[in-house]
């Protein structure tokens, strides 16, 4: 059984994430997910408001916005956390929390154009530090024409 870290903010409710974590699934019908919901800073967000102060309920919501999602499909979403606002630094604590415990990464991005991740080289980093797969799914620019807040949906 293979114990997967899915890494996502705004996207984490984007149904390519669902489908690829269903396609990890398929792959290995034991396998489990962990969700990590990043507490980004508000001002990095493509959806952002005015209060700095919700950033971890921000976070938070999306959690569990995903997970049931994700439970909803079938999929074995085993914990979902919320972590320190720096993508990294939230992998890091938690690869440091649980260490050997997981197979590989999911992470979850906005588009190239939009998605502060990708211009800090996220899923190569990872990929590079631990030396395991990682499964990288983009939002769509499509797609991001029709995204809406977690609350607005």
């Amino acid at each position: 059984m293979a114990r997967y870290l899915v890494v996502a903010h705004e996207t984490s409710t984007n149904p390519k994430l669902t489908e690829e974590l269903e396609n990890i699934a398929k792959d290995d019908a034991e396998a489990e997910f962990v969700l990590l919901v990043p507490a980004t800073p508000v001002k990095h967000l493509l959806m952002w408001r005015d209060d700095p102060a919700e950033e971890k309920a921000i976070a938070e919501q999306r959690a569990a916005a995903a997970q049931a999602m994700f439970e909803q499909e079938g999929l074995a979403i085993v914990a979902s956390k919320v972590g320190a606002e720096s993508p990294i630094d939230a992998i890091d604590a938690e690869v440091r929390a649980n260490p050997g415990a997981y197979a590989g990464f999911v992470i979850s991005t906005l588009p190239k154009e939009h998605s502060r991740w990708q211009r800090m080289q996220l899923p190569r980093v990872i990929r590079d530090k631990y030396g395991l797969p990682v499964h990288h799914v983009e939002l769509t620019p499509t797609q991001l024409r029709y995204w809406l807040p977690v609350d607005e949906a």
